[in-house]
């Protein structure tokens, strides 16, 4: 079952058999040139008995161009291949009790000693899948230390790990030299690259060199040790940057659960789908494994390059660019989800693989990757931004179901036995229907339906009884009419012919709930989120700010509700807050409708403003215009209602001017399109 959203991904690629995805230059890099010099160096040379590893035995072969500045890193690689075996063959020779022993001590700067301990334990038993494992596992936590490191100096961390080890800051702490050695392994697309060719899905488990992850593990040592000199020199202390941690895990459980008899299917698919590479099926396959023995980092780390590997496969046929399957030389870009994700080609062509994929599948690939107020996973992960230990299940679920979904459209051969499962049926439908939870639009019809509910509560406010208010007002007449309230019901009617008929009884400025049933059925209305052009998501900006700012008016209404009341029974008022407290419960019954009009104002804005902003440039600057003034009167609102100020008669006085500014701006017709037409369209 598909959704009219979602083309059927039937379409069936014959393409050649691809044996490697490294460029022709990298693959010598990786595979070759560390090789190529044969040479015998004695262990006891880099690593003495007394335990300090000896970096200038490793720094000296790193090779430098004419001027002495530029870093050969071919020479670089060729030079170093013989220590890296050496160390290979040293760390292979020791039981894990010393390993653990001399080396668990230095790995300690790293905040990750237990994942550490796991990749001692992978030199016992050396897969090539579970050492590339390791090795994405390693750049990651090692990036994070040495973010942590650069802190010690610097304010703010770079966020590419080639600018990071390129810092004068990290520079200052280890020595250049070491910081070389460190750029020729994972620091730059001239050298080996190991963390970008691995996180990125262009190498193979077979492809990558044993020897140099054990190099990796032996550096990491090292640089502990250079730190403990340096905080013992500088008397400072290694401060590590809290973990990100993934919140609304329910909201990021997308699909049913993953079950063994689906991973029994998903592994049929792996075989059978023309987006997976044969010299990638181990990935797939310890990826599966992984989540069956619920370690969910292990699981996504694997799946993510892997996805991005197969979307590049179809990225490089639809778009007839199969040059761009391969790694990329240090001239020229890299095939990455940034550039398969977005709309236009860098020739400014349109980039056809979002027509293939569908906008269900676009938006989830935008939300779990992107979107900034998404879990961006990859990010997070690939940086060492969140623990290893503590991944949560629900986002590994969700990114293997939609891994499945995606393996199960394209693939050869016979299989309609397995997508005629009733299990792998339930996952394709949920695929097939997903609409973005985290682009901008999205945000902001929460924040809306969160402010209305908050509104709604007002009426649960402790009240005070009408006798011990004229006890204190005396002769003094309160029930008088908001002088607005004409002008409300105007807006109201203005906004009526731009609901749909059967949401327009809905429309009630005194009643919170009918206007809380409104503003579900308007945010449940599908907007079109994928390719956002920029001056809607600057209108959406403005929206969400003036949203925020109704939500704090309601909070803080709230607050300083409850708080005057528990002083009112206490008789711990003095009498100018007693009659400010009054003054304040009177005008609120006016205020909220005024908020309910503003969140059905900027909900109606956020469905038309897709037509609006594209229809008429001039309309759309007077349109900004508009809402800021309208973001300007909410923010005075906050000032105005908060427990500090507290002025409410200052308040109405503000509002009363507002409201006629907006009866008069749609009188004119200059914010709204015809919602009627857009709105059943949607």
């Amino acid at each position: 079952m598909t959704s009219p959203r979602n083309p059927e991904g039937k379409e069936m690629f014959l393409i050649e058999p691809v044996s490697t995805c490294l460029s022709a230059t990298v693959h010598y890099m990786v595979c070759e040139a560390g090789f190529e010099i044969k040479e015998n160096h004695v262990i006891n040379s880099i690593l003495p008995d007394s335990g300090e590893i000896c970096w200038r035995a490793i720094t000296e072969h790193i090779q430098y161009a004419d001027s002495g500045q530029t870093l050969d890193y071919t020479n670089s690689v060729r030079s170093l291949g013989p220590i890296c075996e050496c160390v290979h063959l040293h760390l292979q020779s020791l039981t894990i009790e010393q390993l653990e022993d001399r080396f668990m001590l230095w790995f300690q700067w790293t905040n990750c000693s237990e994942i550490f301990l796991e990749m001692l334990h992978t030199i016992k038993d050396p897969d090539a899948t579970a050492i590339a494992l390791s090795l994405m596992k390693l750049t990651s936590c090692l990036e994070r230390a040495l973010g942590d490191v650069f802190l010690l100096i610097g304010k703010e961390c770079p966020f590419l790990l080639r600018d990071l080890l390129a810092s004068q800051e990290l520079a200052t702490v280890f020595g250049q030299s070491v910081m070389d050695v460190l750029r020729v392994f994972i620091g730059s697309p001239d050298g080996l690259n190991l963390r970008n060719i691995l996180w990125h899905g262009f190498a193979s488990p077979q492809e990558i060199p044993v020897k140099y992850f054990y190099m990796l593990l032996f550096l990491t040592a090292g640089l502990g040790q250079l730190l403990r000199n340096y905080l013992l020199q500088s008397l400072t202390t290694l401060v590590h940057r809290p973990y990100v941690i993934f919140t609304g895990l329910e909201e990021l459980h997308i699909f049913p659960d993953v079950n063994q008899e689906l991973l029994s299917l998903a592994e049929e698919l792996v075989m059978k789908s023309s987006i997976v590479l044969r010299s990638m099926v181990p990935f797939w396959v310890t990826a599966l494994t992984s989540f069956r023995q619920s370690r969910f980092a292990d699981c996504v780390i694997l799946l993510l390059p892997q996805l991005e590997s197969g979307l590049r496969l179809l990225f490089t046929t639809v778009n007839k660019c199969p040059s761009r399957l391969m790694t990329a030389e240090s001239s020229s870009l890299y095939t990455t989800f940034d550039e398969m994700l977005s709309k236009h080609l860098n020739s400014e062509e349109t980039n056809q693989l979002p027509l293939l994929l569908g906008e269900p599948t676009m938006e989830f690939l935008w939300d779990f990757l992107n979107h900034q107020e998404g879990p961006r996973v990859r990010d997070h992960l690939s940086h060492g931004e969140n623990s290893l230990k503590n991944f949560p299940r629900e986002i590994a679920n969700s990114i293997l179901a939609f891994s499945i979904t995606l393996l199960c459209r394209f693939s050869n051969g016979e299989i309609e036995p397995i997508k005629n499962h009733t299990l792998l049926e339930s996952l394709m439908n949920c695929g097939s229907h997903y609409c973005s939870k985290f682009h901008p639009a999205t945000q902001l019809k929460k924040q809306i339906l969160n402010c209305i509910r908050s509104i709604n509560t007002w009426t649960d406010l402790p009240a005070v009884s009408e006798e011990q208010v004229q006890e204190i007002a005396g002769s003094r007449k309160d029930d008088v009419d908001f002088p607005c309230t004409s002008v409300i019901a105007d807006i109201f009617s203005q906004l009526q012919p731009y609901l749909p008929q059967n949401l327009r009884p809905f429309v009630d400025p005194v009643n919170s709930l009918l206007t809380e049933k409104l503003l579900t059925e308007l945010c449940g209305k599908h907007i079109p989120v994928l390719f956002c052009p920029r001056t809607v998501l600057e209108i959406i900006v403005v929206l969400r700010q003036i949203s925020t700012q109704c939500h704090q008016v309601s909070c803080q209404v709230i607050s300083t509700c409850e708080a005057r009341h528990k002083q009112w029974i206490n008789k711990s008022l003095r009498s100018r807050q007693r009659n400010n407290y009054l003054c304040m419960r009177r005008n609120i019954g006016f205020l909220s409708p005024v908020l309910q009009l503003i969140l059905i104002l900027i909900t109606l804005e956020l469905i038309s403003i897709y037509a609006a902003c594209e229809k008429n440039v001039s309309d759309y600057q007077q349109y900004l215009k508009f809402l800021k003034l309208v973001l300007q009167y909410s923010e005075n609102l906050v000032t105005y209602t908060s427990p500090e100020k507290n002025k409410w008669n200052e308040t109405m006085t503000l509002t009363e001017k507002a409201l006629l500014k907006i009866r008069t701006f749609l009188g004119k017709q200059l914010a709204l399109v015809q919602l009627v037409e857009l709105v059943d369209v949607c």
